[in-house]
């Protein structure tokens, strides 16, 4: 593991789950592979109902996307209702709409019914409109959301200076469902709730190979198997190994620095409500505050290579755009995360074989979806009721020229914060 994959949330993370490698041969009712927010949502969701369950982690709970993540418990997904509804058509559209705008509540209600210290707040986030394109675009979402019946509210420039403390927008869409949350606390609290119910939670325990003889699928290990009647993979961005049920996505990536915790006349500055932020920049930028008041940064770009240190200038740039009076406040710490991003920003469920399923492309928007997600799989494939799936299941999906697309988000996202760190 580099120095770029420990995050923050690593060092703060106060959740802690009891977890060893599988040494032994098991046999249960729902095999569930991988410990993020998709894969221990459906494994607490499972036990609850009373199955038996496994959960195999190739490392550590949260080692992947749910250990990197902004925190942010939005609302819905990166597109505004009509264009789910145009991907998906009106009906499962409007379900989908319907599930993820509920996905806040119910993150904040699993914090709450089992305790898990993840430094929720339920504050609500901005989206800040980095221009006046920008804020158009916020209007056309305000109306989208509005018709659907969420309730956001649509921000003027001062309305939004005083929320965030900067001057640099020109408006915001705020969304009082959402909130901000220690990510890799959470995805750990799901953990270890879930093993509160029932379910073994097996780490540094990476899957081997993965087969169905008819009946049951056998999932081995270095030092055990599992044999289940049903499967859940949660591999997401992550995904290791068996070629035959790789999930096809755009692989990006996007970092985050902090500082360290402010002062507190410099905390009471910004972000007086303690909401999450983000703008409409086509280089989409997030901040936010911490418990202890680090401000965080993030934005999209791979720290582990050459282009890292235009990131980190870029970083600190823009951190001072935003709040000149964070101007000489060092990075202490940088991480980035990869993200599975699908071309329509759709999540996708695919049927990997029988009584199997899988999802990827949260799209940058794993908290709410992936929590939605994992619990609607369980309980659809422990029920054998497919309607229960948040979307329609396909029988495989595909994605071309990911390379290439990687490649070109990258490059793009280097070149705009190589020019604006210089300029």
């Amino acid at each position: 593991m580099s120095d770029h994959d420990q995050s923050l949330w690593l060092n703060t993370c106060r959740e802690h789950v009891d977890s060893t490698p599988l040494t032994d041969d098991l046999t249960v009712d729902l095999a569930v592979i991988g410990g993020g927010y998709t894969g221990c949502s459906a494994a607490l969701t499972a036990a609850q109902s009373g199955a038996s369950v496994a959960l195999l982690e190739a490392h550590e709970i949260g080692h992947g996307g749910s250990g990197r993540n902004v925190g942010f418990a939005n609302a819905g997904l990166w597109l505004p209702p009509n264009e789910i509804r145009t991907h998906l058509g009106a009906e499962p559209g409007n379900r989908l709409i319907d599930l993820l705008g509920a996905a806040p509540g119910d993150v904040f209600d699993l914090i709450a019914l089992h305790g898990i210290d993840c430094e929720p707040v339920r504050n609500g986030t901005l989206h800040c409109a980095h221009s006046g394109a920008g804020f158009r675009d916020l209007e056309n979402r305000h109306a989208q959301l509005k018709a659907a019946g969420a309730p956001v509210e649509l921000l003027s420039t001062d309305q939004a200076g005083q929320r965030t403390g900067s001057a640099a927008f020109h408006g915001a869409l705020f969304d009082p469902r959402a909130g901000t949350i220690q990510p890799l606390a959470y995805v750990r609290g799901l953990a270890r709730a879930a093993t509160q119910a029932g379910a073994q939670v097996f780490t540094e325990s990476p899957v081997l190979s993965l087969s169905h003889d008819g009946d049951v699928w056998t999932l081995t290990t270095a030092q055990g198997s599992v044999r289940a009647m049903a499967l859940i993979q949660a591999t997401n961005a992550y995904h290791r190994g068996m070629p035959d049920t790789a999930p096809a996505y755009v692989p990006v990536y996007y970092f985050q620095f902090a500082t360290a915790p402010l002062s507190d006349n410099l905390r009471a500055s910004i972000l007086r409500g303690g909401e999450g932020a983000w703008d409409t920049g086509l280089i989409m930028t997030s901040f936010r505050l911490d418990q202890d008041g680090r401000f965080i940064i993030g934005a999209m770009g791979e720290l582990g290579h050459a282009g890292s240190s235009a990131h980190k200038a870029w970083a600190k740039r823009k951190i001072a755009a935003l709040y000149p009076q964070l101007a000489d406040q060092p990075l202490v710490q940088g991480w980035h995360g990869r993200i599975a991003m699908t071309s329509d920003h759709i999540p996708k469920i695919t049927r990997i074989g029988p009584n199997a399923l899988a999802a990827h492309g949260f799209s940058g928007r794993g908290i709410g979806p992936g929590t939605v997600f994992g619990r609607q799989m369980a309980d659809s494939l422990l029920r054998d009721d497919p309607a229960l799936l948040p979307v329609p299941p396909v029988e495989g999906y595909r994605e071309s020229w990911t390379g290439l697309r990687r490649a070109y988000f990258e490059t793009g996202a280097a070149l705009t914060h190589l020019i604006k760190a210089r300029f």
